[in-house]
């Protein structure tokens, strides 16, 4: 019974090394999604605060939160209101969930693409890292898509008098579209799995 030898090393070749060293280029990409993560978490805070300022009578803080998310009204406003609230509520979960899609861009893009960040025993892991490949990846990106678009949506939706109806149904078919691809993305992702497993 004869066993597979390993195949022989040979000498690396410079071009190889040159172009599999060039994957590092996205390091800058990766940094740059960080520092957008940043202006993100600055923008949350100021949104809260100005949440926070609103609620106590502060009038300059309630026009900056209507001027933020697009809200208008007949008569001139003097406190918050319930839709308002719910605006700007929704508006920092969009900003949370844009937020977690940037982490797993970078966090899942650099493992995929640049290099492994041997994360094994720390333990805050991500459970979805310990797996993660560029089909993984691209199934989460697209779940986290729909999601942003959801809340997108509900914003739209509360606030419809403002917008136009055209607006209102282009955004309902692009949202139906993300959805719809992200059907199709997992759907191929199964089929290639079940290809895989088949063929070994």
């Amino acid at each position: 019974m004869s066993t597979k030898q390993p195949a022989p090393k040979g000498k690396p070749n410079p071009l190889n090394s040159f172009i599999f060293a060039s994957r590092w280029l996205q390091l800058p990409l990766y940094l740059g999604l960080i520092a957008a993560q940043a202006v993100y978490v600055f923008h949350f805070w100021v949104e809260l605060v100005h949440l926070l300022e609103a609620a106590f009578g502060n009038q300059a803080a309630l026009q900056a939160l209507v001027g933020s998310i697009g809200y208008k009204a007949d008569a001139p406003l003097t406190a918050l209101n319930e839709t308002i609230i719910m605006l700007v509520v929704l508006a920092l979960i969009d900003v949370v969930m844009i937020s977690n899609l940037l982490i797993m861009v970078i966090v899942g893009g650099y493992e995929t693409f640049v290099s492994r960040l041997n994360l094994e025993d720390h333990p805050d892991q991500p459970e979805w890292l310990s797996h993660v490949n560029a089909s993984v990846l691209k199934v989460k990106l697209g779940t986290a898509i729909i999601g942003i678009s959801s809340i997108h949506l509900l914003k739209t939706f509360i606030n419809a008098a403002n917008y136009e109806e055209k607006v209102l149904m282009w955004q309902t078919i692009i949202h139906i579209s993300f959805l719809l691809s992200a059907i199709a993305i997992a759907y191929a992702d199964r089929l290639m799995s079940h290809h895989d497993k088949s063929g070994r």
